[in-house]
């Protein structure tokens, strides 16, 4: 059985800690902040073993040399970014073996970033900044061709996937979704069930990979109702699943929750 731990780190990321059960040896993936990471390992006297990166963003990376140091652990990172204190980089469409945790899958899902890449193991998805709750990362080096392919190769699998993602950002997402859906009802009550979690400090992650599918507008690029709305609000014609993304992260890009 696959134990995550999630932790809370800055204003809104999530750092996971993954072992099996009765392991003391944990895998970090992301660990921006290695004080946030080294807590919860001390607390409980587990020894970190490796480190998993999914892209080069500061917020990712920030705590590897330390942890590095502390627990001499091995770091696995995408082969398309620098950056420093790897020791195994990854291509995608890799089936790896990590610490107590067994095989895990690689996958290249560049967009948000050049090479950015996830990792799945059994059921569990960890998308680092690609794919969020109600929404997807911004195009900061990849192109809208690339994110939505990303997309659409996530959205491949099963329905019961739990996505961990890196941030909290399922609410203002779905404040955007109903922008553009108004009358949708499955978004509608999406929102309400978040606003309560959210008020109650509850966190919105893990995400299930089917409800994704059915609420995130940019998974659903190729419905054509979704067109539809989308040319409306921006005086363009939509004929097709790539540009209805690509206006629909541009719309995202300009909305002010």
């Amino acid at each position: 059985m696959l134990n995550v731990t999630r932790i809370p780190a800055f204003a809104d990321n999530y750092l996971w800690l993954l072992r099996r059960a009765n392991s003391s040896a944990a895998v970090a993936v992301d660990p921006g902040d290695a004080a946030a990471i080294i807590a919860p390992l001390e607390a409980h006297h587990w020894h970190l073993s490796d480190i998993l990166l999914t892209h080069h963003h500061r917020d990712h990376i920030g705590g590897v040399a330390e942890l590095k140091t502390r627990y001499d652990c091995r770091v696995w990172g995408p082969a398309q970014e620098t950056i420093a204190d790897v020791d195994v980089t990854l291509h995608g469409n890799e089936v790896i073996s990590v610490g107590d945790l067994g095989d895990l899958q690689v996958l290249s899902v560049p967009g948000h970033t050049r090479g950015h890449i996830a990792y799945c193991i059994g059921d569990a998805l960890f998308s680092g900044d690609v794919l969020f709750g109600a929404g997807c990362g911004r195009l900061f080096e990849g192109t809208a061709a690339q994110q939505w392919q990303s997309l659409q190769r996530l959205s491949s699998m099963r329905d019961s996937t739990d996505v961990y993602c890196a941030h909290e950002y399922t609410l203002a997402n779905l404040r955007f979704a109903v922008s553009i859906e108004p009358d949708n009802p499955d978004l509608l009550v999406r929102l309400e069930q978040v606003q309560h979690r959210r008020q109650r400090g509850e966190a919105t992650v893990p995400l299930n990979l089917g409800e994704e599918k059915r609420t995130n507008p940019f998974l659903r690029g190729h419905e054509k109702a979704l067109q539809q709305r989308v040319a409306v609000l921006t005086g363009r014609p939509i004929d097709n699943a790539l540009m209805c993304f690509t206006e629909l992260r541009r719309l995202k890009d300009q909305f002010k929750a």
